[in-house]
């Protein structure tokens, strides 16, 4: 039987094909590009805030995370009542101990800076739930935040850079940026009327932002959270304000006596109370929860401490809690990265920058 003819193929255009080719990697180039901020110099990004971040700093501080930089990391557990199951399904709420690895730190990017440097305090948190499951959160002593956008982060970040004059921020430049800004008088006020406290043992740590808790039949409510300290609050002290690394000394002198105790209390929202603005409180009178107690055994230093290769991430969370729509979350979650991204290359290039010191100084 006679076959019937092939039909020739169509000549092959390799010109074409490197085209093609070469338009697809320069289309994922772009979207790297514009990712980075490279096509767009104006547009805000987290390469530019950790940018800033590092201006601010005064210096480079290799190997270190660009904000917070200053800290020592905690271990312990999450004791749950089963108090949380009423508004997430999360495992984390199930009665019972969670592992928790955790960072005490102060805000600013230089980890030599004295602990006065700033009135807040940070607590950051990673619960490790059995069934892989992570929450990740970063708390602060102030219950309000001084912006509600990442743009005003970043300008009040520009209006804090070192005048090369002094080696400090040019107050007018601050009062000219509050001035301009009234979200900030929430934190401002604040501030004035609570003196920082003595101990990092001693101090309520805020969430800060709002998210999205949702029960075992599906019913969803905005929650913030804070842990409030058994250790009854005191401020500091003439003493204290004379001593660049008292905070980490308290801490450790404290947790020779036993563990050290806070308590995990869930803000419910009601209809109407704004989610998407950390510089608001809501009232006094939403209903609270008290969902179980957070133990701190023990200390070790950020050098070579479990923390220390921890992103700290506040959208890293179980089943049953998810972001708000509160901007600064996605804003923290990319300046997060960004952060770790750098400290991790350095630590890598350099292995000796993280030597801890012999005297067992944790700054």
């Amino acid at each position: 039987m006679t076959q019937p003819p092939v039909p020739h193929a169509a000549p092959v255009c390799v010109p074409c094909r490197l085209a093609a080719i070469g338009a697809a990697v320069l289309a994922l180039a772009g979207g790297f590009a514009y990712t980075a901020g490279w096509l767009t110099p104006a547009r805000l990004t987290a390469p530019r805030i950790i940018d800033t971040f590092q201006t601010v700093a005064g210096q480079p501080h290799p190997g270190y995370r660009r904000n917070h930089a200053k800290g020592l990391c905690i271990e312990g557990y999450f004791d749950s009542n089963g108090a949380g199951a009423a508004v997430s399904r999360a495992l984390v709420f199930a009665p019972g101990r969670t592992p928790v690895t955790g960072r005490f730190a102060v805000p600013g990017g230089n980890p030599s800076a004295p602990d006065t440097s700033t009135p807040v305090r940070s607590m950051a948190l990673l619960f490790q739930l059995p069934d892989g499951e992570q929450w990740r959160t970063g708390m602060n002593s102030a219950p309000v935040f001084a912006v509600h956008t990442p743009e005003q982060f970043y300008q009040q970040l520009v209006a804090a850079k070192p005048d090369p004059a002094t080696g400090k921020p040019d107050p007018a430049k601050l009062k000219a940026f509050y001035a301009a800004n009234p979200e900030t008088r929430p934190f401002q006020t604040w501030v004035k009327a609570h003196p920082p406290s003595s101990s990092l043992a001693n101090a309520a740590y805020y969430g800060i932002n709002a998210f999205r808790f949702t029960d075992a039949s599906g019913s969803t409510r905005a929650v913030r959270w804070a842990m409030v300290p058994e250790t009854p609050y005191a401020p500091v002290t003439d003493a204290e304000k004379a001593e660049k690394n008292f905070l980490a000394a308290d801490l450790d002198q404290r947790l020779q006596n036993g563990p050290l105790r806070w308590h995990l209390i869930l803000t419910v929202a009601q209809a109407g109370d704004p989610t998407g603005d950390a510089t608001l409180q809501w009232p006094a009178d939403r209903q609270q929860i008290d969902a179980g107690t957070l133990v701190i055994e023990r200390t070790t230093s950020q050098e070579d401490g479990a923390c220390r290769d921890v992103n700290f991430d506040p959208t890293i969370l179980p089943a049953g809690i998810r972001p708000s729509d509160d901007p600064l979350l996605a804003a923290r979650s990319a300046a997060y990265a960004q952060s770790y991204q750098r400290r991790t290359r350095e630590e890598a290039l350099h292995p000796a920058i993280h030597q801890v010191p012999s005297t067992g100084d944790h700054s």
